[in-house]
């Protein structure tokens, strides 16, 4: 399994740092207690990595913690409730495939490239990340806080907004005689093919590739 938190695991980004070497091991090991950042990315990491496995329907805490071999209490000590913990999932979704969206507008000039390329890193993103994909597509949060999944709605509002823009740009360099119309129009039918692609990863047990014929498609969209 990919080590989802430690870099957004898809092919367009900026570098992850490579790893300390380790250090010689003391002649007496001792158990290294990780540090409280540490700690947190620790169980986001196996969150994500249990979203991945089969009949994965609702991950308790008591799981969690035993797959950590942790007491329940000392998830709590870093995050307030199970929600939290989702929350933080999010928050990396969120800034990984934002980060790549702004990267695609500061360097490709062309709207109709730019809306090509964001459905692209997304899709991406999601087949390198599939336990995240089952917190995108809202599986993963069926039982949880209603919070969260309003949230992940947010998040697809905010890529059709992206793409809207890049969108009108595109249709008035064609001289569109309704640049707004169309793009509205476009936008809202890229964002449905990307979640639907996605839904489809994730009920498939992430054997249908979100990026399958991803090219060809998009093609005769854009």
């Amino acid at each position: 399994m990919s080590d989802p938190l430690s870099e957004p695991a898809i092919e367009v980004g900026p570098d992850t740092p490579a790893p300390a070497a380790p250090t010689t091991a003391p002649e007496a090991p001792s158990r290294k207690r990780p540090k409280p950042g540490e700690r947190r990315i620790q169980i986001l990491q196996t969150l994500a990595g249990m979203l991945e496995q089969p009949g994965a329907d609702r991950i308790t805490t008591a799981a969690l913690a035993g797959k950590l071999a942790v007491s329940e209490a000392a998830l709590y000590r870093h995050f307030a409730s199970k929600a939290q913990m989702f929350e933080g999932l999010i928050e990396f979704i969120e800034s990984s495939v934002f980060s790549l969206v702004n990267q695609i507008a500061e360097r490709e000039s062309d709207g109709g490239a730019q809306a090509r390329k964001i459905v692209a890193v997304l899709l991406q993103f999601g087949e390198k990340n599939p336990g995240m994909t089952r917190v995108m597509v809202g599986d993963a949060l069926v039982f949880e806080h209603e919070r969260l999944s309003v949230r992940m709605n947010q998040f697809f509002d905010r890529v059709e907004s992206q793409l809207r823009q890049c969108l009108r740009q595109a249709a008035e360099a064609n001289g569109s005689a309704t640049p707004t119309v169309e793009a509205n129009v476009l936008a809202s039918a890229l964002t449905a093919l990307a979640v639907g692609r996605l839904h489809r990863y994730a009920r498939s047990g992430f054997k249908r590739l979100p990026t399958e014929n991803l090219e060809p498609a998009l093609a005769r969209l854009t």
